[in-house]
């Protein structure tokens, strides 16, 4: 009996390990990254603490995510896809203005750029932006006004065609010959990679750069090809610690570890396993990349202030060429 007393005793004692806890809402179709980034992250916290954490995660489209935190999703950190959608929440008083300048890159501990994968073969030979306006091409991508995926694409091409020499006109003639090569608009860059890979639809799937190579190894065995053109436009990938959740629920501190952790040399080597862009000398000197042309939107859309105020307002060029799509 006193055994067992003793025993309970010391169990009663004895302190409750520490646990964290913390929310990242993410963009559609990061699941798999942060599948292998969490468990790297949580040993490197119960190393430098002694304390575990949970990282639950939340994926949808950027734009819809944004929209989703400002309705009371607690997310403690946000690893976007859309500099736009981060800046949503900073004017809705979730985080300061000057998250940008709260990690290296301009908070972007990675990058990519959109690119095609095509159908075994390529038969419809398509190697650059200008291909996808070809007459019988299909070309598949998500709704630029609920995907920050498909977003980019739309600033890709607009961005492709004023470097290619055309004026405001001309680029907007162009994307809506790309537009109009579009068979359905899907809402995020998961549903899109369905109708290409699973439902059979369109010639060419517009995606990140890092997606093409995972979509490729997912569906082997059909053959596809990915495709790099010689000119895209900078992807950035930026993250923020959301102020107002954090400072709430006293993540803070595990909330930033976790974003800083993203810059670390194991995180940039499982980002360029995955095809992402990164900024470690060793990942980028392990993995080569295909070299591009990078147009970016501070030098060719007039920053993301004017994409905001001119492409993706109300009325604005967006809606403009989204017109009888």
């Amino acid at each position: 009996m006193k055994l067992v007393l003793a025993t309970a005793l010391s169990l009663l004692a004895a302190p409750v390990m520490a646990q964290d806890s913390i929310l990242n809402v993410s963009y559609d179709v990061a699941r798999e990254l942060f599948v292998e980034i969490n468990p790297a992250f949580a040993a490197h916290w119960k190393a430098d603490t002694g304390r575990d954490v949970t990282i639950d995660q939340s994926h949808a489209g950027s734009s819809r995510q944004a929209r989703a935190i400002l309705e009371g999703l607690p997310a403690d950190v946000v690893t976007f896809n859309q500099v736009t959608d981060i800046d949503v929440l900073a004017e809705g008083g979730l985080l300061g203005d000057d998250w940008r300048e709260r990690f290296p890159n301009e908070a972007s501990p990675y990058y990519s750029l959109p690119a095609f994968l095509v159908r075994e073969g390529n038969p419809k030979n398509i190697a650059d932006w200008d291909d996808l306006t070809a007459e019988g091409v299909q070309v598949v991508f998500p709704n630029p006004k609920t995907s920050g995926n498909g977003r980019y694409t739309y600033l890709a091409a607009y961005a492709w065609a004023l470097n290619s020499g055309l004026d405001d006109a001309g680029a907007q003639d162009f994307v809506k010959k790309l537009f109009a090569n579009v068979p359905v608009f899907d809402t995020g860059g998961r549903a899109a990679t369905t109708t290409f890979a699973e439902n059979g639809i369109g010639d060419v799937l517009v995606t990140f750069e890092a997606e093409t190579a995972g979509i490729a190894q997912q569906y082997a065995d059909q053959g596809f090809v990915r495709v790099t053109p010689p000119t895209s436009l900078l992807a950035e990938f930026p993250v923020a610690v959301v102020d107002e959740v954090a400072q709430q629920k006293g993540t803070t501190e595990v909330a930033t570890a976790y974003l800083n952790f993203l810059y670390s040399p194991e995180a940039q080597e499982i980002l360029a396993k995955r095809s992402f862009r990164v900024h470690d000398a060793a990942a980028i000197e392990a993995h080569k990349f295909p070299e591009v042309n990078l147009l970016t939107v501070e030098n060719s859309l007039g920053g993301w202030e004017g994409v905001a105020a001119n492409h993706l307002a109300e009325g604005g060029i967006l809606d403009q060429v989204f017109v009888n799509q």
